[in-house]
């Protein structure tokens, strides 16, 4: 048996004793921080990871040179569940803010900077002078229109999405306008599938509490904590975002980094895992999962792991998979899949770009002319640490394809969400062009192929958490059933909610629920 392992046994023989013993299937962040709470409170654990790399969707990519980040590049600072990792983590004045420049949206007649106090692009005020540029007299006038509709209009029914929300209260405008490119820019969805009790939790709540739905947007904001709140964080700057695994901005929630990129905070993860004994095995996949007289065995190709407590730390589908075997009832609340998300990082040596033309970046509005790109992130615009790294000239741009949309497209938009006619790009050379062009599109300043010093194309296949309507309701299901069992616990942004704050700080409070 492996120093630390959990009753390995090639043979599938059970070690001597499954007392406080774990396994955790999946490496990426959910199984990582599984296994810290874990071996906190002295359980040994093997992590097993399929892939060759940890963290899942906090990676990282060299390009041009640069170490930088090949999925999520902040996290959310509504709660201080990642700063206060990150502080025990010994990282914590390595904590970066944004520089205050702001997003932009593209519309189809234009880009507008996108307003900075909302949430999902929800605006607190339709009042508000972005708001009115973006929305137009007639825009702001049925937006405002919300503050005396009954607060039943959108919170009286269990599940509802973000689009039906936002168009029984506010309007169309603010739909297409404001809320379908954070949404697609963030979430990779289309507005009409998404369960805003999911994605927006507590919104829906503020409206009966507050009486509108920009009052409650207007709470939510009143209620975050600040960027630096608990921290003591070597502030850049201070600006308002919101940044999921597509590195993507949405405005009108504080965001903050890490100087080096998020990465870091799986290499900290990893070095604080390994001095507390854990075995961390990748390319390692889980094949099959049963039960035992004395807990749970989990069969790989090259052996067997068993423990008297079972971490499933992957995406969805897949948990459902593994253990619909052993549980049945697990195999009606399968989710779909999520959208596959293609980044593009460019590394370009354009000096025109020094003066961020369109702030931080760009999130598209579906129908917008001419743009494949959902979002363009421009990352030596948005952290002073990166441009510090590149030098005066050199800049690092990112850009995100793929949006997931309702079947037949209900918001409107083709299944791509990007005009009729539109064909997605596929290859990497295809999406590399495609990302020169959108780049120039968004940025009002054309990035050729010869200023290009470095690219590189990451792939997620399905692996940001697509809460379709309803999903609120398959969550307490699947938490239900794990909890009867008393030895299992599945983990996941499938089931917290996307993004590292959710995560952060669901996961460790799942593992918790095992222990003694």
């Amino acid at each position: 048996m492996e120093a630390g392992a959990a009753g390995t046994s090639a043979e599938g023989t059970a070690g001597p004793s499954l007392d406080g013993t774990a396994v955790v299937v999946g490496g990426g962040i959910s199984g990582l921080l599984a296994a810290r709470e874990f071996a906190r409170a002295g359980v040994r654990t093997t992590v097993l990871e399929a892939g060759d790399a940890w963290g899942g969707c906090v990676g990282s990519h060299a390009v041009a040179g640069l170490t930088l980040d090949s999925g999520a590049e902040s996290f959310a600072t509504r709660t201080a569940a990642v700063a206060d990792l990150a502080a025990e983590l010994g990282i914590a004045d390595e904590i970066v803010v944004p520089n205050p420049g702001g997003a932009w949206v593209q519309l189809p007649d234009g880009p507008r900077e996108l307003p900075r106090t909302g949430v999902l692009g929800i605006p607190a005020s339709p009042w508000d002078p972005e708001v009115r540029r973006s929305l137009g007299l007639l825009g702001s006038l049925r937006a405002s229109i919300d503050a005396v509709l009954p607060a039943s209009l959108g919170t009286a029914a269990e599940a509802t999405s973000v689009s039906a929300l936002v168009r029984r209260r506010m309007g169309r405008r603010v739909l297409d306008r404001l809320v379908a490119p954070v949404v697609g820019g963030v979430h990779s969805a289309d507005p009409a599938v998404l369960d805003v009790d999911m994605v927006a939790p507590g919104l829906r709540a503020g409206i009966r509490q507050h009486g509108s739905l920009a009052a409650a947007v207007a709470a939510q904001r009143r209620g975050a904590p600040s960027a630096a709140a608990g921290i003591t964080a070597t502030a850049d700057a201070a600006g308002p975002a919101k940044v999921q695994s597509g590195g993507l901005q949405k405005a009108g929630s504080a965001v903050a980094g890490l100087r080096g990129g998020m990465n870091t905070l799986v290499a900290a993860l990893l070095a604080d895992l390994r001095q507390r004994g854990v075995t961390l095995l990748s390319g390692t996949r889980a094949r099959s999962v049963h039960r035992t007289a004395g807990g749970w065995r989990v069969t790989t190709d090259q052996a067997a792991y068993d423990a008297g407590l079972l971490v499933v730390a992957v995406e969805g589908p897949a948990a459902v998979g593994l253990l619909e075997e052993v549980l049945p009832e697990l195999a009606a609340l399968r989710p779909d899949a999520g959208p596959d998300v293609s980044l593009v990082t460019l590394v370009v040596d354009l000096p025109a770009l020094d003066r961020a033309p369109r702030g931080t970046g760009v999130l598209v509005a579906p129908q917008s002319p001419g743009v494949q790109a959902k979002a363009l992130t421009h990352a030596t615009a948005k952290w002073a640490w990166l441009a510090d790294r590149t030098g005066p000239g050199r800049h690092v741009l990112r850009l995100s394809y793929g949006r997931g949309v309702a079947p037949g497209g209900t918001h409107g938009g083709s299944p791509d969400s990007r005009g009729p006619g539109a064909a997605a790009p596929r290859s990497d050379d295809e999406l590399f062009n495609a990302a020169l062009a959108d780049a120039s599109a968004l940025l009002a300043v054309p990035v050729s192929a010869g200023e290009v010093a470095g690219w590189d194309v990451v792939r997620w296949g399905g692996a940001l958490p697509f809460a379709s309507l309803g999903h609120k309701q398959r969550v307490e299901a699947v938490r239900s059933i794990c909890a009867a069992d008393g030895t299992l616990a599945v983990v996941g942004g499938w089931l917290s909610g996307n993004g590292l704050a959710a995560i952060v700080a669901d996961t460790p409070r799942q593992v918790r629920s095992l222990l003694p």
